[in-house]
């Protein structure tokens, strides 16, 4: 009675005769991890529906343009039947192959012409669809799409975290194209303490979204902004109260 190896083999060998192209099929191959297969295949689908199962048995067809497919036998369902799937590019970089949607397999009968059939009209068409749009991403981006970092700023903002739980900023350091921008944000100028605050009376919803508000409205003016908690507050010190004649030393009594 021939083996499952055995009955994998001569399907895949009698599918790839019958593809168009030339393909040639390498003996089964025995995944132990299954979470290897699915990183290979270029398919979000079948397989990885049928990783859940035991060792992955498959055999790989190598066809034109290092085109290649992965087939193996349904692991539920119908007897006889096999998944076949396109796997994932080689010699191209993420940033290429990741936009594009995956071909994905089909499921195909045990019989290799019908199969053959199913394969030609439904997987490789899209499988050759997608292989020319990673083309193109490596043609039009051929290194990844690094983000660039920010542009210097003439003027910058620094708005401080203060311990009662105000966010604000010493006047004398608030560029003067900065302060119409805080105003518009809800902060408040308080001369008696020369600054501008958003108070802590707004909730901390409020505050984020004002925050947010500032520093778009600020950047989009060229305006860079940083935030730093407050110095330590000094320690206060008591005023040394003036000796009275009861509280002076004897010696300058006498």
């Amino acid at each position: 009675m021939p083996t499952a190896h055995d009955e994998l083999f001569a399907f895949a060998t009698a599918l790839a005769a019958r593809l168009p192209g030339t393909w040639t099929s390498t003996p089964p191959q025995v995944d132990d991890d299954s979470c290897s297969l699915i990183t290979r295949v270029w398919d979000n689908m079948y397989v990885n529906w049928a990783a859940g199962y035991d060792r992955m048995l498959h055999v790989l067809l190598d066809g034109p343009d290092r085109r290649q497919l992965c087939v193996f036998k349904r692991p539920v369902g119908r007897g006889g039947e096999f998944l076949v799937t396109p796997m994932h590019p080689t010699g191209f970089k993420p940033h290429q192959v990741s936009p594009v949607e995956e071909p994905n397999g089909i499921v195909v009968p045990g019989d290799p012409l019908r199969a053959a059939a199913d394969v030609a009209r439904r997987v490789l068409p899209r499988y050759e669809a997608a292989l020319d749009a990673v083309r193109h991403n490596a043609r039009v981006q051929p290194e990844p799409p690094h983000r660039q970092p920010a542009p210097e700023h003439a003027q910058t903002l620094t708005l401080v975290w203060y311990p009662d739980g105000v966010v604000g900023a010493p006047y004398t350091s608030v560029p003067e194209d900065a302060r119409d921008v805080l105003y518009i944000c809800h902060f408040q100028y308080r001369p008696h303490e020369a600054a501008f605050a958003l108070p802590a009376s707004y909730s901390r919803a409020e505050r984020a979204l004002f925050l947010h508000a500032a520093v778009r409205l600020l950047t989009a003016q060229g305006i860079g902004v940083d935030f730093r908690n407050a110095a330590p507050s000094a320690p206060s010190v008591t005023p040394a109260r003036p000796l009275t004649a009861s509280a002076a030393p004897a010696a300058q009594r006498r």
